[in-house]
């Protein structure tokens, strides 16, 4: 595809808005699931500190 403006890279030929809130909720849930991860990884870490005193 081609667009001549920058609006109409935004539009996306009509599909912009499924586009754009497809890569939102994407990224989204990526940060999330990061966020969860590091959580857990401490939750584990103190535990485990917590076993070996």
């Amino acid at each position: 595809m081609q667009w001549h403006s920058f609006q109409e890279f935004i539009a996306m030929g009509g599909y912009g808005f499924y586009v754009w809130s497809s890569f939102g909720i994407t990224f989204l849930a990526m940060a999330i699931e990061l966020l969860a991860l590091k959580k857990r990884r401490q939750r584990i870490t103190n535990m485990l500190k917590q076993e070996t005193v």
